[in-house]
C-alpha cells in the first residue's frame, strides 16, 4: 500500500509480497520473518490457505506467516495452516483486508459488543495455534484485556502502550513520505520520529541543480582516466571512422577536467 502507492492493501498479489519477502531475506539474517497473506490468496479454501503459506516460506523465505483473522473461516484457515507445520500470526481490530465490510478504515472495539468481539477472537486465534497476535487500532482497554487473556504475545499498532510489543510502518515513523497522497493515509497513532523525506527531498533538489548548472559531476566524481597515449589513439581511431567531431569532444574531455583541478587547486 505504502510502497506501491495503492489506496488499500487489496490490490496487492502473491506474486507481488513474494518479491518483498525475498528481498527481506536475502538482507535480514537474524530476525524472525513473518509474511502477510494478501487478499484472496486465502480465503476460498483451507486448501487454498496453505498453499499460500507454503508458498510464503518455500519462495519467500519467511519463517512464519501472518493473516487477519475476525471471521470462522480465517481462523479454521490458521488452523489447518498451523497444522501443515507453519508458525501463524492472527491480527484483530481493524483488518484492512476487511474494510469492504468494516466501512473503511475505522477503529473497532470502541462499544462493549465490538470490544468483547475482539478479544475473543484473539483467543480464537490462540486456540487455533497462532504464537501471537497483531492488535490493530483498538481502545487501550482492549487491547490490555486481550493481552491479559491471551497466554501469546500481542503485537500493537495504533493500540495503546499495554500490548507486548509494537509495530509501525517504517515509511511512517521515518516520515519518509512526504507526498500529499501519503498524507492523506498517515495513521493518527503514528509518530513521526524523524523527516527523512524532507531530507530526501533536498538532496534530490540539490542533485538537479548542480546537473542543470554543470557543477556536477566535477574532476572528483569523474575518477575514471585514459593516459594521453591512449587518448591520441582514441582520437586519430575516431577520426578514421569518420567521426571528426567525436574526436574533438574526446580531446576536448580530456583536458576539461585537468583545467578544472587546476582552478579549484588555484582557489584553494
Amino acid at each position: 500500500m505504502v510502497v506501491h502507492g495503492h489506496d488499500t492493501t487489496l490490490p496487492i498479489t502473491l506474486d507481488e509480497m513474494l518479491v518483498h519477502c525475498r528481498a527481506v531475506a536475502r538482507g535480514a539474517k537474524r530476525p524472525l520473518l513473518v509474511g502477510d497473506l494478501p487478499f484472496g490468496t486465502y480465503e476460498t479454501s483451507t486448501s487454498q490457505a496453505v498453499d499460500t503459506a507454503v508458498r510464503i516460506l518455500k519462495e519467500g523465505g519467511m519463517d512464519a506467516i501472518k493473516l487477519e483473522g475476525g471471521s470462522p473461516s480465517r481462523i479454521t484457515a490458521a488452523k489447518a495452516i498451523v497444522e501443515a507445520g507453519i508458525a501463524v500470526i492472527g491480527h484483530v481490530g481493524l483488518t484492512p483486508q476487511a474494510i469492504s465490510v468494516l466501512g473503511g478504515f475505522r477503529p473497532q472495539g470502541k462499544n462493549v459488543a465490538s470490544a468483547v468481539k475482539v478479544v475473543e477472537t484473539a483467543m480464537a486465534l490462540q486456540e487455533a495455534g497462532c504464537f501471537s497476535v497483531v492488535l490493530e487500532c483498538v481502545p487501550a482497554p482492549v487491547a490490555a484485556a486481550a493481552t491479559s487473556a491471551l497466554q501469546i504475545p500481542t503485537i500493537g499498532i495504533g493500540a495503546g502502550p499495554f500490548c507486548s510489543g509494537q509495530v509501525l510502518v517504517y515509511h511512517d515513523l521515518l516520515g519518509m513520505l512526504q507526498h500529499p497522497h501519503h498524507a492523506k493515509v498517515t495513521p493518527k497513532f503514528c509518530k513521526q520520529f524523524a523527516r527523512v523525506g524532507d531530507v530526501i527531498n533536498k538532496a534530490l533538489l540539490e542533485y538537479k541543480e548542480e546537473v542543470t548548472n554543470g557543477s556536477f559531476p566535477g574532476p572528483s566524481h569523474t575518477p575514471y582516466k585514459m593516459n594521453p597515449k591512449d587518448v591520441n589513439g582514441f582520437s586519430k581511431e575516431l577520426q578514421r571512422l569518420g567521426l571528426d567531431d567525436a574526436a574533438s569532444a574526446a580531446n576536448e574531455a580530456a583536458v576539461e577536467p585537468e583545467k578544472m583541478n587546476m582552478v579549484n587547486t588555484g582557489s584553494n
